[in-house]
């Protein structure tokens, strides 16, 4: 899907994804120290917002203009002091260009692309860590399009955490974890495959990785 289909999926409805943060971001970041933080494919900015409102600075990047002028109303109605530590830009994972002071965290959830391009983005999100930083890396894996429910059909854009260690090797990059989890799933915001009423499980590619401290 190209920036307009996002556009227009987003456009379509309010809110696609729902306003609370992915559980898996919960899970891993609830307990980490703020600091700067980078959202690739930020969307309408539930897990960007949930981080600032947990005193990070976060930057959350989007190539839809339509979900940036979401978060952006969203943003309008927290505190100021939440507010005040949310930064939306336009522009895409693939070519962003990330400060040369680097960021603490560097969240990548559920961007779903095709193997060369995810590569590009990986490595580009590896790059933009500060020594001691995080990347998180949530997706819908492959296995679930046989053993899970909802999610993208197409396999090119599906994913493994074995795909994403691979994609990163040899950029000095410590695995803290690196697995599939099961997430129990009903009839959601922006949960395709699942119909109101009913429940499934799906399953997600999840690993976090660190940086050396220099």
């Amino acid at each position: 899907m190209d920036s307009q289909d996002w556009d227009d999926r987003y456009a379509a409805s309010e809110l696609v994804w729902g306003a609370a943060p992915n559980r898996w971001v919960v899970r891993e970041l609830a307990d980490a120290a703020p600091g700067h933080a980078l959202d690739l494919a930020a969307g309408e900015g539930r897990n960007a917002i949930w981080l600032a409102d947990r005193g990070w600075e976060v930057t959350g990047l989007d190539f839809s203009a339509v979900a940036l002028e979401r978060a952006e109303r969203l943003t309008a109605e927290l505190p100021d002091e939440v507010a005040d530590r949310l930064t939306w830009r336009h522009g895409d994972a693939r070519t962003f260009d990330a400060p040369a002071a680097g960021y603490d965290l560097v969240l990548v959830a559920y961007l779903q692309l095709p193997a060369a391009d995810r590569w590009t983005v990986l490595r580009r999100a590896a790059e933009a860590l500060a020594p001691g930083g995080t990347l998180l890396v949530v997706g819908h894996d492959l296995s679930n399009l046989t053993e899970g429910v909802g999610g993208p059909q197409d396999p090119a854009v599906l994913f493994t955490p074995e795909d994403v260690l691979a994609d990163l090797d040899g950029l000095g990059l410590h695995a803290v974890c690196a697995e599939r989890v099961h997430r129990t799933v009903g009839g959601e915001p922006g949960h395709r495959g699942v119909a109101a009423g009913s429940s499934g499980v799906a399953v997600d590619a999840l690993v976090r990785l660190e940086r050396a401290v220099a």
